[in-house]
C-alpha cells in the first residue's frame, strides 16, 4: 500500500502542475486577446503608436505561452490557446497592412501556419471596418488599397485546400472572407459613382453660371 500511496502523490503532483500550467495559460490568453483587441482599436483610430504598445506586449505573452506550455503541448495547442495567437496573427497583420509596413511571416510571429492563416482570413473584417470609416468621408485611394489587400489574401486562403484538421477549418473562413470582400468592392464601386455623379454635377453647375 505505500507503494500505491507514493504513485497516488506522484499523480497528484503531477496533476497539479498541469492544472497550474493550465491556469496560468487560461489567464496569459485572456491578457493576449485583450492586448490585441486593444491594438486593433487604436489602428481603427490611427493611434498607431499606441497599436505597437499593445503589440510588443502580446508579442512578449505569444513568447511567454510557447515557453511555458513546452512540456505541456496538449495545453498550447489548446483551442483557447490557439485562439488568442490567432487574435496576436490578427492584429500584427493589420497593423502592417495598414501603415504600409512588410507582412509578418509565420515564422516572425511564432506561430503555427494554420494559426496564422485564420487571423489573416480575419483581417478581412477590419479592412472592410477601416473601408467603411474612410468612405463616410469620401471615396479615396486608401479605401481601394484596402481591398486590394482583402482580395490578395482571399487569393491566397482559396489555394489552402486541404483538410479541416489541417488548416484549422479555414474553408468557413475562406467563404466569410470572399462574402466581406464582395460586399466591400460594392461599396466602393457605389461611393465612386456617387463621387463622380458629384463632380459632374458640379462641373455642370459651373458651366450654368
Amino acid at each position: 500500500m505505500d507503494r500505491l500511496e507514493n504513485i497516488a502523490e506522484q499523480i497528484h503532483q503531477a496533476f497539479q502542475a498541469r492544472t497550474s500550467a493550465r491556469d496560468h495559460a487560461l489567464s496569459q490568453a485572456r491578457t493576449l486577446t485583450r492586448h490585441c483587441a486593444n491594438a486593433i482599436r487604436a489602428v481603427h483610430r490611427d493611434e498607431f503608436n499606441v497599436a505597437q504598445e499593445h503589440l510588443e506586449s502580446a508579442s512578449s505573452i505569444a513568447k511567454s505561452l510557447h515557453t511555458d506550455l513546452e512540456e505541456y503541448p496538449d495545453l498550447y495547442y489548446a483551442g483557447y490557446t490557439q485562439d488568442a495567437l490567432k487574435e496576436y496573427a490578427e492584429a500584427s497583420i493589420v497593423y502592417a497592412l495598414v501603415i504600409n509596413k512588410e507582412l509578418p511571416s509565420p515564422q516572425e510571429l511564432g506561430l503555427e501556419n494554420a494559426t496564422y492563416l485564420n487571423g489573416l482570413a480575419e483581417t478581412v473584417g477590419e479592412f472592410r471596418r477601416r473601408c467603411l470609416d474612410i468612405l463616410r468621408q469620401g471615396y479615396s485611394q486608401d479605401a481601394e488599397q484596402l481591398l486590394q489587400h482583402m482580395d490578395d489574401i482571399y487569393a491566397v486562403l482559396i489555394t489552402m485546400d486541404y483538410p479541416n484538421a489541417i488548416t484549422g477549418g479555414i474553408r468557413r473562413q475562406t467563404d466569410i472572407a470572399r462574402s466581406i470582400t464582395e460586399r466591400t468592392r460594392g461599396d466602393l464601386t457605389l461611393s465612386l459613382r456617387q463621387e463622380h455623379l458629384e463632380q459632374s454635377m458640379q462641373r455642370l453647375e459651373e458651366r450654368l453660371k
